[in-house]
């Protein structure tokens, strides 16, 4: 049996961190992937527009293909339906204010017959369409409004976006000292949109994940609480830190 200070000690572990609970797309409510709920929901496990994330711990590896969509992540089987031009609002679990950094949303075309069988790999598919790093030299970031309830985060739809369906890759970068180099903590999550409309723009510049972060690329290894490079020998050229 448990005792009263492991149980403590569970429910400390599962607050720690976060991941996005659900959404508003197209006017429609969703309840995304619950990682302590769904794997145990046997043959009642619900449909879902997210893919599937392990818990609310970060990914720390910036090789590893977890950095994608999360670690174990499997395509959804259903789609939002959203047309471009519209935005899409997330909601967060409460993150935590030791985790300061950046938000950042990308956008990956699948196939025409949707995204429910496919996954990227490593191939260049990615297009971002928002970022939010840092307020000048403040203490505040991207991720901070997500700390106080309700936690509210939107992007919008590119409007000249040709319809489709498309895979969104939403993320925080936590930028601290982790577990293991170079430090930074990664929160990624993706789900699945059929995008309606008019538009034609099919978009180019593609980055591939794994690889579009580097372990030396001064965003990655910046510590935010030292205001400075975990490695001082790497130069600020590497990645300008005004991305953040």
């Amino acid at each position: 049996m448990k005792t009263l200070t492991t149980l403590l000690a569970t429910v400390g572990l599962v607050a720690a961190h976060g991941y996005v609970d659900n959404a508003t797309i197209g006017g429609q409510f969703y309840q995304f992937y619950q990682p302590y709920m769904d794997p145990y929901m046997g043959n009642n496990k619900p449909a879902r527009i997210s893919r599937s994330i392990p818990g609310n711990g970060p990914v720390e590896d910036v090789t590893s293909s977890a950095v994608t969509c999360n670690a174990g992540a499997e395509p959804a089987p259903l789609h939002a339906i959203a047309a471009a031009g519209s935005t899409v609002t997330l909601r967060w679990t409460l993150w935590p204010d030791s985790h300061v950094g950046p938000v950042i949303t990308y956008m990956a075309r699948c196939p025409d017959t949707g995204c429910q069988n496919w996954n990227p790999g490593n191939s260049a598919v990615w297009f971002k369409i928002k970022e939010g790093g840092r307020e000048g030299t403040s203490n505040t970031w991207a991720a901070t409004p997500l700390m106080k309830a309700p936690t509210s985060y939107t992007y919008t739809i590119p409007s000249c976006l040709k319809k489709g369906f498309y895979l969104v890759r939403h993320e925080i970068i936590a930028l601290h000292a982790a577990w293991q180099y170079p430090g930074a903590q990664f929160y990624p999550g993706c789900h699945q949109l059929n995008v309606t409309g008019s538009g034609s723009t099919v978009p180019g510049s593609l980055v591939a994940f794994p690889g579009e972060y580097k372990g030396t690329d001064a965003g990655i290894t910046y510590d935010a609480y030292k205001g400075e490079l975990l490695n001082p020998s790497l130069t600020m050229t590497v990645l300008d830190m005004s991305f953040w």
